[in-house]
């Protein structure tokens, strides 16, 4: 109900009033709830109260995020030439033709395309020259509305500059730990590009950092039409990775309590390295979430920590569920892969040591069950493909990872000696990319659909939870007479050689989409 109210929020922009109302009666309820606990009602007033108070808190939290826009002194000066005086306070981007920047003064920020070629790092501080404008949404190649205002809104923009000229003022403003990490970073690409070629160290550097600027327009078309765009936007999956490495070198010399520590923060610094995006943030959440429960023997149930994960983050900024198609698509493939996957008996969630290919088909065809309509709405293309290359990918991207890291690591002290890992993990990622393109190369690799309502979107997941209710219901053997059905125990009986401890036995979850 707290998202409900948030996307009724966006929407609707409901008026302060009814939302004052609205947690009003909320709070009556819970008074009659309180004074009449033996009422056979009682539970559902105290229901009542809770999702009508979410509902609100949501309304409330969104009205809140509103109140910065609006109220900028730029206002009067659209469509006229300023300077700009800010601090970068991003990473700055580059594309093919530009580099974007996020600059910020006190009061506003603004997001500035400027010339390729602009020598400009996190943490500068600037003068920005050009036309101020407000983002205007636009049609893509594919038919489809983006939203460019409200996509720019969940990032705390209001106003832009393109074709701006940039003067340096200072250096070294920003935030002394992100700008170290992100010189580390730099300095690791560096290493890198000088030991594997490209478009491999491209790639290489996406799977790893992100980076998918390095990649170039043909690879990123092929990867979007095979469906493994995923891998190089460091889905859950990468993250997941990541975490795993991490927690296996804590493993050889820390306890379990400081290697749960070490590892939250090394998951902290990852996710800053990388950037702030949704599926990185909810990947990081949920993993922090596992660590903590495994280090202080506490339960984990995956479908609540994400429920967490995105509640947090749509405290943080409500215009998330909205406006960033990453969210969505992140949310929702996690959503499919805890409730689809079960009903194709895949075993993706075991205490196995590793992961067989029916794991990553059964994984995949979940996740796209899950996000297809979304797909249609959004993006209006759907990969037929999508399934086989990632049964024939997924397995391949954790050795591609683990050699890139190793390389670009040796290539800190050697070029020479990092020249040879680098010839191998040069192999895993030209496998990589020759799968992509070979399969983008299918004339029925991709289809466009039509114009896809939003009506249409919320049709098909009530088309898809009415079939998983139903299969559920399925599997659920008829009750023998006499006999009574209970739900199976959350602490299992130890194995022979294994103590009893009364908790469950956590186990690593070995994706997280």
């Amino acid at each position: 109900m707290f998202a409900l109210g948030i996307g009724a929020q966006t929407i609707l922009a409901v008026s302060g009033q009814l939302i004052l109302l609205g947690l009003i009666i909320s709070f009556g309820v819970a008074v009659v709830w309180r004074r009449n606990q033996l009422m056979t009602s009682a539970p559902y007033l105290l229901l009542g109260s809770v999702l009508l108070c979410s509902f609100c808190v949501g309304l409330l939290r969104t009205e809140v995020a509103s109140w910065q826009f609006g109220v900028s002194p730029l206002q009067t000066q659209v469509g006229e030439g300023i300077s700009f005086t800010g601090t970068v306070v991003v990473e700055p981007k580059q594309s093919a033709n530009s580099t974007k920047l996020y600059i910020s003064d006190s009061v506003d920020t603004l997001f500035v395309s400027a010339d390729r070629h602009s020598s400009v790092e996190y943490g500068d501080v600037v003068t920005v020259s050009g036309t101020l404008a407000e983002p205007q949404s636009f049609t893509t190649e594919l038919g489809r509305t983006f939203d460019y205002p409200g996509y720019l809104k969940a990032k705390g923009v209001e106003y832009t500059i393109s074709f701006a000229a940039v003067e340096l003022r200072e250096t070294g403003q920003g935030n002394t730990v992100l700008a170290s990490l992100l010189s580390l970073k730099h300095a690791f690409m560096s290493r890198l590009e000088q030991v594997i070629p490209e478009p491999q160290v491209g790639l290489g550097e996406g799977l790893l950092l992100g980076v998918k600027q390095a990649l170039g327009e043909d690879i990123e078309n092929n990867f979007r039409r095979t469906g493994i765009i995923h891998i190089v936007v460091l889905s859950g999956y990468n993250v997941m990775l990541v975490v795993t490495f991490f927690m296996l070198v804590f493993s050889f010399f820390l306890s379990p309590r400081k290697r749960v520590v070490a590892g939250i923060i090394a998951i902290v610094c990852f996710a800053l390295l990388v950037g702030l995006s949704a599926t990185v943030v909810r990947a990081s959440i949920m993993a922090s979430l596992l660590l903590f429960a495994q280090g202080f023997s506490r339960q984990y149930d995956v479908l609540r920590a994400l429920f967490f994960a995105g509640a947090i983050m749509l405290l943080l900024n409500p215009y998330l569920l909205i406006y960033d198609i990453g969210f969505q698509l992140s949310f929702m493939a996690t959503l499919g892969l805890l409730l689809i996957t079960p009903h194709f008996e895949s075993t993706i969630v075991t205490s196995a040591s590793s992961l067989r290919v029916t794991d990553f088909f059964y994984a995949t065809l979940a996740t796209q069950i899950a996000v297809l309509p979304l797909l249609l709405y959004h993006i209006g293309e759907v990969s037929i493909v999508a399934i086989v290359v990632n049964v024939l990918v997924l397995p391949v991207v954790p050795i591609a990872m683990l050699l890139t890291f190793i390389t670009g690591m040796i290539a800190f002290v050697s070029l020479s000696l990092a020249a040879g890992v680098g010839f191998l993990a040069n192999i895993s990622l030209i496998y990589i990319l020759f799968m992509a393109e070979g399969f983008a190369k299918l004339p029925f690799a991709a289809v466009e659909i039509p114009e896809f309502s939003a009506t249409g979107v919320l049709v098909l997941y009530g088309v898809i939870a009415g079939a998983l209710f139903y299969a559920r219901k399925r599997l659920l053997p008829p009750p023998l007479p006499g006999w009574t059905v209970e739900e199976e125990s959350e602490n299992p009986v130890a194995f022979s050689g294994e103590k009893t401890t009364g908790l469950k036995r956590e186990t690593l979850p070995k994706i997280f989409r």
